[in-house]
């Protein structure tokens, strides 16, 4: 039986590459990353939580500023939370993707997008409680926003079935 303070998850939604959810509801987040990052931000008075999807590290012209870039997805959710009514002080971050396959790609950008979200949450000083980071595994991850319980979920290969919405040999 939930307790009168506990609610339901009443939403799902999938987090695509480059996209932003601060949900305003309790809502299971589910996002599949390989090199790029996600960021979840959560607090835990007002059982509130956001996420983040970014693939590169930084953009430095202001036209090209996207949410696909760490520097600009990391502080956008931050002012997301916000505007949801949670203060930067109270926000605490997980970390999760950053994976480099070297026989598909010369470039390490897992590890890029790792240090944008360290330098990103450092600046605004927000503590980074867990992380599931590097190697060479693809992730999928499942966020409840209600109760910050995340699933991860590591993969030698991401199906096109993976991605939302699901199908195929799933």
């Amino acid at each position: 039986m939930k307790s009168n303070t506990e609610k339901a998850v009443t939403k799902e939604y999938f987090l695509k590459p480059g996209y932003i959810i601060v949900p305003d509801q309790p809502t299971i987040i589910s996002t599949v990353l390989g090199s790029s990052v996600a960021v979840s931000l959560y607090d835990k008075r007002r059982k509130k939580g956001g996420m983040n999807h970014f693939l590169y590290p930084f953009v430095e012209i202001p036209q090209k500023a996207t949410a696909q870039y760490g520097n600009v997805a990391i502080p956008t959710l931050i002012k997301m939370m916000g505007v949801a009514g949670v203060p930067v002080s109270d926000l605490e971050a997980q970390v999760f993707g950053g994976a480099f396959d070297h026989t598909s790609c010369e470039k390490n950008i897992g590890k890029e997008n790792l240090v944008a979200a360290t330098q990103q949450l450092a600046r605004h000083r927000i503590k980074v409680v867990s992380r599931d980071i590097g190697g060479e595994l693809g992730r999928k991850i499942v966020f409840n926003t209600h109760t910050c319980e995340i699933l991860v979920l590591r993969v030698d290969r991401l199906r096109r079935s993976d991605w939302f919405p699901y199908h195929e040999d799933r």
